[in-house]
């Protein structure tokens, strides 16, 4: 059993991904582009969280930092 969280766009996906029969080819184009858009805010959001979260406790934080704490909790 993976040791990752699911970030809530990860969630989603998989959700709809059950529920969802039937998705015509010319729309997965679009559809890829909004699910990376979301992706990388939620990533953004969580890095600016963590940083935040360093910084309340006194604690400078390097970008490698913030990318190490994410691809350990999430995986990517």
């Amino acid at each position: 059993m993976s040791s990752k969280k699911k970030t809530a766009v990860e969630w989603l996906i998989g959700d709809l991904n059950q529920k969802i029969d039937f998705i015509p080819m010319d729309k997965w184009d679009m559809i890829r582009d909004i699910i990376q858009q979301a992706k990388a805010m939620e990533k953004e959001q969580i890095g600016n969280a963590y940083v935040k979260g360093q910084s309340d406790c006194g604690m400078f934080t390097m970008e490698s930092e913030v990318e190490q704490y994410y691809n350990s909790t999430y995986g990517q």
